[in-house]
C-alpha cells in the first residue's frame, strides 16, 4: 500500500471511529486521574523509560508487548500481575483502557506501531530515531496531527535545563556568532571483532518473523537480533543512535532546523562481517549561515575536545579528559562544550576570562514525566513529534549521501526533497515487505 493511501485509509478509519478508538479519543484525563500505559518493545531502554514514567503520580503500566517472550516476561513482572503480555503489539492497541503507548522497538518498528496507536487514539512516547525513514518520519507527525495525539520523541536532551542555559548563552550572543559547530560521537561498542556467528534456526521463545516485520526476510542470526544497529535493515547505524540526541540539540540551540545539503563519506572498517553500517562516517551539512559537521567514529572511544577536571563522567568516556560525545559552538568570542552531562565555556584568548564548568545529568526522568503532563494537559510536549521528525531528518540525508558514495545532496527543507538526484531521492523511503507495506 502507498503512504498517500495508507494516510487515506488512517483518516477513513478515524472518521467512522470503532468503538476501542472512540473510547479512547473521546476519554479527558484529569490532572489526579490514572494514566494506564502499554510498554511495546521491553528491551533495555523500554524497560528504564517505562520505570522512570511510572514514577509519575498516577501512573500504572497495564500491558507489555515484545516479540521475545522472556522480555516481555520481565517486565509483566515488573508491572504486576494484571498487567497482560502480547506478541503483537496490534492486541495492545485493541484494549480501550490503555490511554499511552512507549514505542521502544528496533528502529524499524517505530513507524507503524505509531501511526497506528495515533489511530486507535492512544498517545505515544516513541524512542528515537522517529522513523528509519524520512518519509516514515513526516507519516508519523500526519498522523499525531490528524488524530489530535501527543506524540514525544525520546530526545531527552530537550528536558535537560543545562542544555536550555547553552540554548540563551548562544542566542544572547554571549559567545559571538557562531558559523561553525562539531558534533561527535565515538566509541568502540560496535566494533565486531573476528567473525560473525553463523545463521540458525531461531529460539522458540522469539517470534523471528514479526521481529523482522516490515524488513527484508532473512535467516534468523543472532548479530541481527542482539546488535540490530549494525544493520541498515532495522537501523541508520550510529548517526541515528546517539547522533539523533546531539543533532537535535544543535537544532535547539542554534534554532535552526533547515539544512541545505549534505555531504557524507565513511566506510566500514576492520575485521569482515555480515554488519553494513560504518564504523567511520563524516557528514557536513551546510545551513543557511552555518556548517555543521558530524563525525561518528566506532573504532576509537576518546573522542574530541577537552573536559575540565571535577565534572561528571560522560558514558563510554575511556579517560579523565576525553568527550566521546558532544557538541562543539565555536563563537567568534568563545567556545561551548556540551554534552549530556553538562557543558564548558572557553572564552577567546584576547577577550579574557576563566573557562567555567557547569554540571548537568540525564534527564530521561524529567522527559517521561513531561510526557505524562502533556496526555493529561493535551499541550505539545517539549520534543513533539515534529521536532523529533526535523532532526531525524539530518541523520538521514547524512546517510543517504553516503550511501551514495559520498556526494553531496541538496535538500528543500519546506518540500521535504532531495533536488536533482534521483537515486538519492528514491532512499527518503524504501520497499517493505508485506504485509507490513504501510507507509
Amino acid at each position: 500500500m502507498k503512504r498517500r493511501a495508507f494516510i487515506t485509509q488512517v483518516a477513513q478509519a478515524a472518521a467512522t471511529a470503532s468503538t476501542v478508538s472512540a473510547f479512547s479519543a473521546q476519554r479527558v484525563i484529569g490532572a489526579n486521574d490514572r494514566v494506564n500505559v502499554a510498554l511495546i518493545g521491553c528491551g533495555g531502554r523500554g524497560r528504564l523509560v517505562a520505570r522512570l514514567m511510572r514514577e509519575a503520580p498516577n501512573v500504572d503500566f497495564i500491558a507489555v508487548g515484545d516479540v521475545s517472550d522472556p522480555a516481555a516476561a520481565s517486565v509483566k513482572q515488573w508491572a504486576g500481575p494484571m498487567a497482560r503480555s502480547f506478541r503483537d503489539f496490534r492486541r495492545i492497541l485493541e484494549m480501550k483502557e490503555v490511554d499511552a503507548v512507549v514505542v521502544a522497538t528496533p528502529d524499524h518498528w517505530h513507524a507503524i506501531p505509531t501511526v497506528l496507536a495515533c489511530q486507535a487514539g492512544k498517545d505515544v512516547y516513541v524512542e528515537k530515531p522517529l522513523g528509519l525513514t524520512i518519509r516514515e518520519g513526516r507519516a508519523m507527525a500526519e498522523a499525531a496531527r490528524r488524530h489530535n495525539r501527543v506524540v514525544q520523541t525520546g530526545l531527552q536532551h530537550r528536558s535537560a535545563p543545562h542544555y536550555k542555559e547553552v540554548e540563551e548563552i548562544i542566542q544572547s550572543g554571549q559567545i559571538g556568532e557562531v558559523h561553525f559547530v562539531h558534533v561527535c560521537n565515538y566509541s568502540t561498542v560496535y566494533t565486531a571483532a573476528g567473525g560473525p556467528p553463523p545463521d540458525s534456526d531461531p529460539p522458540e521463545s522469539l517470534d523471528w518473523d514479526m521481529y523482522l516485520g516490515p524488513a527484508p526476510k532473512v535467516p534468523f542470526n543472532h548479530l541481527r537480533f542482539r546488535t540490530y544497529r549494525r544493520f541498515y535493515d532495522y537501523s541508520g547505524g550510529f548517526i541515528t543512535d546517539f547522533g539523533a540526541h546531539r543533532l537535535d540539540s544543535v537544532h535547539q540551540v542554534m534554532h535552526d532546523d533547515r539544512p541545505l545539503s549534505a555531504m557524507g563519506v565513511g566506510g566500514l572498517y576492520g575485521p569482515k562481517s555480515i554488519i553494513d553500517t560504518p564504523n567511520v562516517l563524516h557528514v557536513t551539512y551546510q545551513y543557511k549561515n552555518w556548517v555543521l559537521s558530524y563525525e561518528g567514529i566506532q573504532l576509537n572511544g576518546f573522542g574530541t575536545g577537552p573536559r575540565l577536571p571535577g565534572g561528571r563522567v560522560p558514558y563510554n568516556a575511556s579517560g579523565a579528559h576525553d568527550r566521546p560525545h558532544g557538541e562543539a559552538f565555536y563563537g567568534t568570542k568563545g567556545t561551548i562544550f556540551s554534552d549530556r552531562v553538562g557543558y564548558e565555556i572557553f572564552p577567546a584568548a584576547r577577550g579574557g576570562g576563566e573557562p567555567k564548568s557547569v554540571a548537568g545529568r540525564d534527564c530521561t526522568d524529567l522527559h517521561a514525566r513531561n510526557f505524562i503532563e502533556c496526555v493529561r494537559s493535551r499541550q505539545r510536549p517539549v520534543a513533539d513529534v515534529e521536532i523529533g521528525h526535523k532532526s531525524t531528518i539530518v541523520a538521514h540525508l547524512g546517510n543517504i549521501s553516503y550511501k551514495v558514495g559520498g556526494r553531496k545532496i541538496r535538500w528543500d527543507p519546506d518540500k521535504e526533497q532531495i533536488l536533482d538526484d534521483p537515486q538519492a531521492a528514491a532512499l527518503l523511503a524504501r520497499p517493505a515487505r508485506k504485509p507490513w507495506d504501510l507507509i
